[in-house]
């Protein structure tokens, strides 16, 4: 009498699925952790890029080959020479700019210099007064040596020291301006209407003549400004005060106010 045996069947994935599965699921960690590690932390890879900028971390482990005199250079390193541990920036930018500054201020001590120099020899000192300021030297001209009262057209007796003004503006490379002022006494003319008109006009006289006598002198360094009676020297209560805020000032300008 035979058995009816029913044949076995297996029931799930078959075993090379499984091992398949298991390779896959292992390359897939793989590259994560490949790709994990080639994540790059900016912040520590600046601060190592760093060390290797900054000379000291050699200076700190030097090479293992001894040197002929260890005791000496292990006292270089203590006292800091020899690398940048201690060491002033040179060339920072405020370093910069203070030399600059420095510089600049030399170079007006000593355009003033040459300057009074300039008038001293001249006999030009009793009628013009040159100032240090801010903006650069300033030449100022008194009404009384330039102009008729309420009038812009310069006078015969002013030319020869202007032309000599002219003569030592030539000599330097510097940007003019020429500034005019009146006092606060009004001015209405059919010519100058206000004392603004006025005060244009005798900066715009002073600049024609300079270039028109000067051989060389290229306009387009002067600048013509006009003030009226806004920017006083003197209180305007008296014929001696008026007399010093009617006047015209030829600034040689500093490099920094040339623009």
């Amino acid at each position: 009498m035979k058995l009816n045996r029913k044949k076995k069947t297996d029931k799930g994935a078959p075993k090379w699925m499984t091992t398949y599965a298991d390779m896959v699921t292992l390359i897939l960690v793989f590259f994560v952790l490949l790709f994990s590690m080639s994540q790059i932390n900016l912040v520590k890879f600046e601060a190592i890029a760093e060390s290797f900028r900054n000379r000291m971390i050699f200076d700190f482990y030097p090479s293992q080959v001894e040197s002929e005199y260890p005791t000496e250079s292990t006292k270089v390193q203590e006292n800091g020479e020899m690398n940048n541990e201690f060491e002033e920036p040179t060339d920072t930018p405020d370093n910069i700019a203070e030399e600059e500054a420095t510089k600049a201020m030399a170079d007006l001590e000593e355009l003033k210099k040459e300057v009074d120099q300039y008038l001293e020899n001249n006999q030009l000192n009793d009628i013009i007064s040159a100032n240090q300021t801010e903006r650069g030297v300033v030449l100022v001209l008194e009404e009384q040596l330039l102009f008729e009262t309420s009038e812009a057209q310069i006078l015969d007796g002013a030319k020869p020291f202007l032309s000599k003004v002219g003569t030592l503006l030539m000599n330097i490379p510097n940007f003019i301006k020429v500034e005019g002022h009146t006092d606060n006494r009004q001015i209405s003319t059919f010519r100058y209407p206000s004392n603004w008109e006025l005060s244009g006009a005798r900066a715009s006289s002073v600049i024609r003549y300079l270039t028109n006598s000067t051989e060389g002198l290229a306009p387009s360094r002067f600048t013509a400004v006009a003030y009226g009676d806004t920017r006083p020297v003197a209180p305007n209560d008296s014929p001696e005060n008026w007399g010093k805020n009617r006047r015209v000032e030829i600034v040689i300008l500093k490099p920094e106010y040339s623009q």
